[in-house]
């Protein structure tokens, strides 16, 4: 999760924050597009998207209102689907320190060093929200690179939901067992998030976008995922059945995932490539 520091003791550059706002509004492609004078989304789109009343973003871009919260600053940055170097453009606009996003360094050394001595077996760190921090080489072969995604497609259980092409690597038949899953696991994940920020603006999306998601959140399933199989169709190996076991952090702010073929054959000579892969 992100995190804020202190923040930075100057004010908010009004104009230069509303003139920001109003071009990167400007940029961005509607999802249906429609005959419109003006390009880009309109203000009640961005408000939509951010969760914010569309006065209170109205007054942003008419140079008004409070200084907006690091929280609010993080959820326009993800409605109007800045890089990182514009969402933390947009944070010293305002007036506070960007948040600071893990990397690499960030990973458990205890999960690192297992990870990193599995060879024959597939293996990931995620954090509670299913980011991918890591992989190793095996991993980049059967599933390729996780690491790759900004914003709420970071986490694996968003991309489940919101986009049909994360499903296209497993069988139709392990869908559903997939899906209500993933929607149990994303209840468990919120309760372990020290802040709530993403997680919250994760599930409203979800409820608001994904029918399958809202279906299944309404039967109120919480499970901590610990052990688990899935399968998942391979392009040159063929379907790949496996049994997932789960490694906590001393924390459980991250978890690692450790693979294994249902089926005797290693790994490594169904998947040659792996063999010259670097690690993640």
């Amino acid at each position: 999760m992100w995190s804020w520091t202190t923040p930075y003791d100057r004010r908010v550059r009004r104009e230069e924050l509303a003139d920001f706002l109003r071009n990167r509004r400007a940029a961005l492609v509607p999802a249906h597009r429609t005959a419109r004078r003006t390009q880009g989304l309109r203000r009640e789109d961005v408000a939509e998207r951010a969760y914010i009343s569309i006065d209170y973003y109205t007054r942003l871009e008419q140079r008004r209102g409070p200084r907006p919260s690091p929280e609010v600053a993080s959820a326009l940055s993800r409605a109007l689907e800045l890089t990182a170097d514009e969402r933390d453009h947009l944070f010293h606009l305002i007036g506070h320190n960007p948040p600071q996003v893990p990397t690499l360094d960030d990973v458990d050394p205890g999960l690192r060093r297992v990870l990193y001595a599995l060879d024959g077996n597939p293996a990931m760190i995620i954090s509670n929200l299913a980011h991918t921090l890591v992989q190793n080489r095996l991993c980049l072969e059967v599933f390729g690179d996780l690491t790759q995604y900004t914003g709420l497609a970071r986490s694996g259980y968003f991309r489940w939901f919101m986009m049909p092409q994360e499903r296209d690597i497993y069988p139709p038949d392990i869908h559903d067992a997939q899906s209500a899953t993933y929607a149990a696991s994303v209840r468990a994940a919120a309760d372990l998030e020290p802040d709530p920020t993403e997680a919250d603006q994760m599930i409203a999306t979800l409820l608001a976008r994904s029918a399958e998601f809202r279906r299944l959140w309404d039967n109120h399933d919480v499970r901590l995922c610990r052990q688990e199989t899935t399968s998942l169709i391979h392009p040159t190996a063929g379907r790949l059945d496996f049994d997932c076991e789960v490694v906590f952090s001393h924390d459980r702010r991250q978890r690692m995932l450790v693979f294994t073929h249902r089926d005797s054959t290693d790994l490594r000579e169904l998947l040659p490539a792996a063999a010259s892969r670097p690690t993640r």
